[in-house]
């Protein structure tokens, strides 16, 4: 038995990656962290790079809750009272009382009747909507959808499946018209905040759009969202596109690895609903779930969040994010307006958005660059994410080497 035929085949696929624009080369390693002092925020240390300390402006930490006293200190204390790892899935005495409490917690954050926890939230989309599919039902998804939910349509072989211009709404209803009588169920699927741009779904427009036409369709028409981006970091209270739209989505997912800082996906539904995911949802059912020290520290986390702390966080991470904006229009660049801590610069051309990357990191700025095909042609941009670690200064310091830039 041997893979060198098969090896050959696979460095031919990584070059072809690699000519694409698609590979994601070598993966920086963190090494240590530098708390916050003369008011900038955290440092980074890498694997490589001596004693540079880097400023992470490519986090999804929003709120920077992975450090939070309150939050280490309930990971750590669960720990010591459970041990590092659950030692089985949820129905075989994996379950144990931090997971209740926090989906218990969640639910009521959402204002819904049920949550169910996974371990990622890629596996959540993955795990649910595929249980929504029967061989009578039509997907329907934005073009602009995250990778999980596009691996999830293919998991989930409907009738069909029909991609709709981001955002464009006269195109959905469209869509919802022509397939009157020929599908008995539909599936509207959709980003909250998408993570390449920080705009988000009209999910009003979405929900009356969906209403106009649900009486055609047997079995109705159900909307998921998967709100990582949203949830802790976008809305009043951090609930996210939800609040902020003013919409309300039939199955909401999201992360606690992002706004929330730890690790770990969920799912918000009626508790009928989640009853039957936890009969039928692969990934729950055969996969892990998160450490019991983790959902202790979630639920701290949760706690924060929904606190006046939380409220203050949430309020500097919008003037944070105002300010960056303005910034970066002051100095020539195009950025997207909005109000979430995704703040694109558009480069709209690979090889500049490849210069800027390495112009910051030579000044240590880590950033991500989003190049064509992973965009579409003439989308080509810098992803910038603020955190509220972040200081005044620290942004002062990013505009400032961004205005070194030969544009």
């Amino acid at each position: 038995m041997s893979l060198t035929k098969l090896e050959a085949l696979f460095a031919d696929k990584l070059t072809e990656l690699q000519q694409q624009g698609l590979s994601k080369g070598h993966e920086k390693i963190i090494t240590g962290m530098r708390s916050a002092a003369n008011g900038f925020g955290p440092r980074y240390f890498l694997e490589g790079f001596g004693n540079r300390a880097f400023l992470r402006m490519n986090s999804n930490s929003y709120l920077g809750l992975a450090t939070h006293p309150q939050v280490i200190k309930a990971e750590a204390d669960a720990a010591e009272k459970f041990g590092t790892g659950p030692g089985a899935v949820r129905f075989i005495s994996g379950t144990y009382q931090p997971h209740v409490e926090l989906e218990q917690k969640l639910a009521a954050f959402h204002g819904r009747e049920s949550a169910m926890l996974f371990s990622s939230a890629y596996t959540t989309m993955t795990g649910v909507l595929p249980q929504f599919i029967s061989d009578d039902t039509l997907v329907v998804s934005d073009a602009l959808n995250h990778n999980c939910i596009i691996n999830a349509i293919r998991l989930s072989h409907p009738a069909s499946k029909e991609i709709y211009a981001h955002a464009d709404i006269n195109a959905l209803d469209k869509i919802l018209e022509a397939y009157k009588g020929r599908v008995k169920r539909v599936c509207l699927v959709t980003d909250g905040i998408f993570s390449m741009r920080g705009n988000y779904a009209h999910l009003n427009k979405l929900n009356a759009c969906c209403k106009r036409h649900e009486d055609a369709y047997e079995e109705g028409i159900i909307t998921i969202v998967d709100d990582s981006h949203g949830v802790g970091a976008f809305g009043r209270t951090g609930r996210g596109t939800e609040e902020y739209s003013q919409g309300r989505a039939d199955v909401l997912i999201a992360t606690l690895g992002k706004a929330f800082g730890v690790n770990g996906g969920y799912v918000v539904a009626d508790s009928a609903v989640v009853a039957y995911l936890r009969e039928t949802s692969p990934f729950y059912i055969y996969s892990n779930p998160i450490t019991p020290a983790e959902a202790s520290a979630a639920s701290a986390a949760l706690d924060i969040v929904n606190s006046d702390e939380g409220l203050n966080l949430l309020e500097k991470l919008r003037v944070y994010s105002a300010y960056l904006r303005v910034g970066l229009k002051e100095f020539g660049f195009k950025t997207l307006q909005g109000e979430h801590p995704i703040v694109p610069i558009m480069t709209r051309n690979t090889e500049k958005t490849s210069a800027l990357v390495a112009h910051l990191l030579d000044n240590n700025i880590l950033v991500t660059g989003l190049n064509y095909p992973v965009v579409p042609q003439g989308d080509q941009e810098i992803r910038l994410q603020v955190s509220a670690e972040h200081t005044k200064k620290d942004l002062d310091y990013l505009l400032a080497k961004l205005a070194e830039f030969e544009q």
